[in-house]
């Protein structure tokens, strides 16, 4: 029997300014912007996705950005970084470009054997690079970035909380996830294994509760192929015990919310139908795209927005 949950999906996080965060996903880390649209439950705040040359599943990180918002603080109940894959080698690559511009960074830090760097936007948003040997996808680069050293998509994301007993449950035992390895009070759960699909744990028993706000994870998706497989999981999820969303529809995928026992809010989203249902594969993420219904109001909605642009050519 084929998995119903094969990995990550994307990851949503809470941001300050749009044309910093646009600048400095698209700038400085090279990711692609493959769509501006709107936040669907606040349709007067943007809705940012920078990923692969299509915003393939696994590669998508996506931003709420708040003109003004105070920044949030990491803690327990929270995802507190974001891991991207990039080469065995490009480790070296990274460290001088953040250098650049002016990003501090950790030492090389070693986490089950593969080479790390931890870092944060301007936000403050916990980001890691993990080296590997593991990741035949291709990334995408505007061509400032050399090939070889492209972020490639995702390798996983770091939960940090109290308790693991219960999270362990809901991923092994309903998501499809099994335990991997631990090192040093870090957890690490997988679908296959390989990156797109990590998931660390990190206990703090002792620690804060996050406060939610600028410079946080919002949410963290998890991907499944299709609307069928997607209400396979729901109900799953619902016959033990757990409080899932009615589906909604996301345009680029449908989705399905619901909080792990650890207090992060986890969502199911489709692989289909992608980024290119309301845009060519060409010209992704250079029009303000509204869903049918927010269309009509368009001439409401936007002036609301600050304009943004992509300055890619300053990041050279």
């Amino acid at each position: 029997m084929s998995a119903l949950i094969t990995g990550i999906h994307h990851i949503t996080a809470i941001a300050g300014n749009a044309q910093k965060n646009v600048d400095f996903y698209t700038g400085i880390l090279g990711l692609r912007l493959v769509k501006k649209t709107i936040n669907f439950d606040a349709p007067d705040v943007y809705h940012f996705y920078f990923g692969d040359e299509l915003g393939t599943p696994g590669t998508v990180f996506t931003t709420f950005p708040f003109d003004g918002a105070r920044k949030g603080t990491k803690g327990t109940g929270e995802m507190t970084y974001t891991a991207f894959s990039i080469s065995e080698d490009a480790l070296p690559y990274w460290i001088e470009r953040l250098k650049k511009y002016n990003i501090p960074t950790s030492d090389v830090l070693t986490r089950f054997g593969e080479k790390l760097i931890r870092f944060e936007d301007h936000d403050g948003m916990g980001i890691e690079l993990i080296a590997n040997d593991n990741d035949e996808r291709k990334g995408w680069t505007y061509g400032f970035i050399p090939n070889e050293h492209v972020i490639k998509g995702f390798y996983g994301a770091t939960l940090n909380l109290k308790a693991k007993e219960l999270t362990e449950k809901l991923l092994t035992q309903f998501m499809d996830y099994k335990f991997i390895a631990e090192e040093e009070g870090r957890f690490r759960y997988g679908t296959a294994g390989k990156p797109g699909d990590i998931v660390d744990i990190v206990l703090d028993k002792n620690g804060r509760q996050g406060v939610q706000s600028a410079g946080t994870v919002h949410h963290i998706a998890f991907r499944t192929a299709n609307s069928a497989s997607q209400l396979e999981v729901q109900q799953i999820l619902i016959n033990n015990g757990y409080h899932v969303t009615e589906v909604k529809d996301r345009n680029y995928f449908t989705s399905i919310y619901f909080r792990e026992p650890g207090g992060v809010l986890f969502e199911i989203a489709t692989d289909e139908p992608g980024f290119a249902i309301d845009e060519d594969e060409a010209h992704l993420g250079e029009l303000l795209k509204l869903p049918d219904w927010a269309e009509q109001h368009r001439d409401k909605i936007e002036p609301k927005l600050a304009k943004v642009q992509l300055n890619v050519e300053k990041y050279v």
